[in-house]
């Protein structure tokens, strides 16, 4: 999957190029689609910048295998991004998981 794939997904799904972000937490990683997104005047990114962004992403789940995961939850959820409340998508890393979740 490339950034542009990952793109195309949001956009089928939600009608917007919603942010997303990787975050880790409780000995878990979640990729979270923010509720800012690329068509609003305040976000903060240029389309360069979103695009080159969403291909760092596509990378990280190309590299842990969880891109059927994260389509599957995708394409199956009601929930929508909205302000102040982020849609979180708990990404199995399985057996690889202590080599992504190192303490600071």
């Amino acid at each position: 999957m490339t950034g542009e794939d990952l793109h195309q997904l949001l956009l089928s799904k939600w009608g917007r190029s919603y942010d997303l972000q990787i975050r880790k937490g409780n000995d878990k990683v979640f990729l979270q689609v923010m509720w800012k997104y690329l068509e609003q005047a305040s976000f903060p990114m240029t389309e360069a910048e979103y695009m080159a962004h969403l291909e760092t992403i596509a990378h990280y789940l190309n590299a842990w295998g969880s891109l059927a995961q994260v389509e599957s939850f995708i394409e199956a959820t009601k929930e929508r991004p909205r302000l102040g409340k982020a849609v979180s998508i708990p990404i199995d890393l399985g057996d690889r998981a202590s080599e992504w979740l190192l303490e600071n």
